[in-house]
């Protein structure tokens, strides 16, 4: 059995880009791991679990994950602007990038992981915590002797179809069409396209257990509130599928690339 680790900006991005995966992977038998860079939260945190770390442990229990971790930062914001860091933790757009690798190389040393799930190097939708994720993640599976790393994605002519989809619907989604167009990445470039139609009912429940997401006024919020509301076959047929593009790291020689990583079979 493999121990899969998915890292991930925000909580609710472990649905959206990997949720369905993740159950399947936890069904099969693997061990499954979601690792947070932020609680989501741009503000100083209260003491204890973040209403949106809570969420996201409700999350993965519906999807059968078996340990989820946050390493400490703020949420890095939207916008051109990169807020001053909050007194209790720094944002993760301003980390230096090494420093949180070695954070995320330690949780991936103690779980054994055979597989990293991460993001492309647009960070999906060019927001700042996204494209950090990559560097990070990519930089940790290399000091800590992963020997796969599949970066989450979607094909940039499907996003493409999806605002179509949108705007013929007339959702009140807000987005710059030019990001959108340079968004994600090419389907040439996609590696892995994973069959999750059967575990479509798990995904939207736990999208549903981000209720300040679904609920709250974020730009995303109209998009979540139509699709927790769909019925589970069209919400399968929406999203029953998620992609990624591997890549292979480089891992350094010494201790830190030793036998316990094993290839997924």
């Amino acid at each position: 059995m493999a121990t899969v680790l998915a890292f991930h900006a925000h909580p609710d991005d472990e649905v959206l880009l990997t949720g369905g995966t993740l159950a399947r992977a936890a069904a099969e038998g693997h061990r499954v791991v979601i690792v947070v860079a932020t609680d989501g939260l741009m503000d100083t945190a209260p003491d204890g679990d973040t209403p949106r770390l809570a969420e996201l442990r409700a999350s993965a229990a519906v999807l059968g994950v078996q340990r989820v971790v946050h390493l400490g930062y703020a949420d890095s914001g939207h916008g051109p602007v990169l807020y001053p860091d909050p007194p209790d933790r720094a944002r993760f757009a301003r980390v230096d990038t090494e420093e949180a690798a070695e954070r995320l190389a330690a949780v991936l040393r103690e779980e054994g992981v055979t597989l990293l799930l991460g993001y492309d190097a647009q960070g999906g939708y060019g927001h700042r915590d996204h494209v950090k994720v990559h560097e990070v993640g990519r930089r940790a599976a290399e000091l800590a002797g992963v020997p796969r790393v599949l970066e989450a994605t979607v094909p940039r002519e499907a996003v493409a179809r999806l605002v179509k989809l949108v705007r013929v619907l007339m959702i009140p989604w807000r987005y710059d069409g030019e990001a959108v167009r340079a968004a994600f990445t090419p389907r040439a470039a996609i590696t892995h396209t994973v069959d999750v139609r059967r575990y479509a009912a798990r995904k939207q429940a736990a999208l549903a257990a981000h209720r300040s997401q679904v609920s709250g006024p974020g730009r995303l919020a109209p998009v979540l509130r139509v699709l927790v509301r769909l019925p589970a076959p069209v919400f399968g047929w929406l999203l029953g599928r998620e992609w990624f593009a591997e890549t292979r790291p480089t891992a350094p020689p010494g201790p830190a690339a030793d036998g316990a990583c094993r290839p997924v079979p």
